[in-house]
């Protein structure tokens, strides 16, 4: 192992969207970004391939996670798809919402194979400036030296993570739908699955540390598309390990029509518009310079936002007693501007979804509906957008308020493979450009 310099990581505090609306909160939101940032690295080439929005570490409500205890003499291997391909590529490990330094005594990457294996003869160590390992300040992230790993559009790679201590609770992205496998020990070399035998199971899995890969050196692709939105983004009710949530199978539609553009998810399961929770994630005004315009050689985003806040008045599902001020139809529309106006200011194109229908879930209300309806119909008409996917009508042809049995996850509210299909095949590929 070659000794080397310290990784290139640095914590920088950057304030939330500036929104006008007095009518919308604004909050500051701790990111950190490593040295150059996205402008830099769009300079030199690099682009997006894959990102996930990263979260603070919290006892899931609706599943296990390995957040809150963190990780101890383990190596952790985690599986992803890239959206594009190149000769090179490189990872961003987060350390946004860790209360101490986080020590990554190693790591390795490799070509995925099936379940925890990976590819013989593909697996290569991960270095930080030269050296196996790296410290990530607290609210810093760590920006790994380029592996020469040719990889491909759709390509799935294995990163482990080797941790020769304790690392505390975790930042993490929640759900992954994607199983990580953890093993006691260091396994970075290994490309068999016999060690990895601790995964959770049944469960939908999550990401750790894990906030981005970027490519360099492959044929040249369009901007990328990033999906940006809640639950129906992030994939909730996909298949797990299937990568059939609507952000990939819209890759899919973008590489066979000859137009290759990665499409980067950056939903957060239960996230909402206008307020902060405790288990979901940052609100969607904090976050959405970090998790959108921040990353390399983005062109596109299509918002997907405000059903979260229209279902739920606070964060007691975080076991949070609090109660959010009453969302208001104006209160959403100011929050949707003021999105578009940040991505207008980076030279990005905003794509507007509309709110699906969830007619049959038990919370459903007259209300709550209308409220859905009305939000989408402004989404539709405004002219606010450069363009709109319309996800709604897409999956409720027939104006039934309700998402067709076999499209839906069992919930009437998220949907299904087939549900996912429907909306990645309602996007219009030219409204991406």
């Amino acid at each position: 192992m070659n000794p080397f310099a310290r990784a290139a990581s640095v914590a920088a505090l950057t304030a939330a969207l500036s929104v006008t609306a007095t009518s919308v909160p604004t909050s500051a939101s701790a990111s950190a970004t490593a040295t150059g940032g996205a402008a830099s690295a769009h300079r030199q080439g690099w682009s997006a391939a894959w990102s996930a929005p990263m979260m603070r570490p919290s006892a899931a409500p609706w599943f296990r996670t390995w957040a809150v205890q963190g990780f101890d003499h383990q190596s952790v291997r985690q599986v992803v798809r890239l959206g594009t391909g190149g000769k090179a590529v490189r990872f961003r490990l987060s350390n946004l919402y860790g209360t101490t330094p986080l020590r990554l005594s190693g790591a390795s990457v490799g070509r995925a194979a099936d379940g925890a294996a990976v590819v013989p003869g593909t697996v290569l160590p991960l270095r930080f400036g030269q050296r196996d390992s790296v410290v990530v300040p607290v609210g810093g992230e760590a920006l790994s030296d380029p592996v020469p790993l040719p990889v491909a559009a759709r390509d799935r790679v294995a990163l482990t993570l080797w941790f020769d201590g304790p690392t505390g609770p975790t930042t993490y992205h929640q759900l992954s739908m994607t199983t990580t496998y953890r093993a006691d020990g260091d396994h970075r070399g290994d490309t068999g699955a016999a060690a990895f035998t601790d995964a959770v199971r049944p469960g939908y899995g999550s990401w750790y540390y894990l906030g981005g890969v970027e490519v360099t050196g492959g044929r040249p692709v369009g901007r990328a598309v990033v999906a940006f939105g809640e639950s129906t983004t992030d994939g909730f009710g996909a298949t797990v390990d299937g990568d059939d949530r609507y952000p990939d199978l819209l890759a899919e539609r973008l590489l066979d029509a000859g137009r290759p553009r990665p499409v980067l998810n950056a939903g957060i399961g239960s996230n909402k518009m206008l307020a902060d929770s405790a288990c979901a994630g940052d609100s969607a005004l904090s976050r959405f310079r970090r998790d959108v315009l921040d990353r390399p050689n983005v062109g596109t985003v299509i918002v997907s936002h405000g059903m979260n806040d229209i279902l739920r008045g606070g964060d007691q599902i975080c076991g949070v007693d609090r109660d959010d001020p009453p969302v208001t139809l104006q209160r959403l529309i100011d929050a949707h501007r003021a999105l578009i106006r940040a991505a207008h200011a980076r030279g990005v194109k905003a794509v507007g979804a509309t709110l699906m229908p969830f007619g049959g879930a038990p919370f459903w209300t007259a209300r709550t509906d209308g409220l859905r309806r009305d939000l989408n119909e402004w989404i539709r008409t405004s002219g606010a957008y450069d363009a709109v996917a319309d996800f709604d009508r897409a999956i409720d042809p027939e104006g039934t308020d309700a998402i067709p049995d076999g499209y839906h996850a069992g919930d009437h509210l998220h949907p299904g493979p087939l549900g996912y299909r429907v909306m990645a095949d309602s996007i219009d590929l030219d409204s991406l450009r």
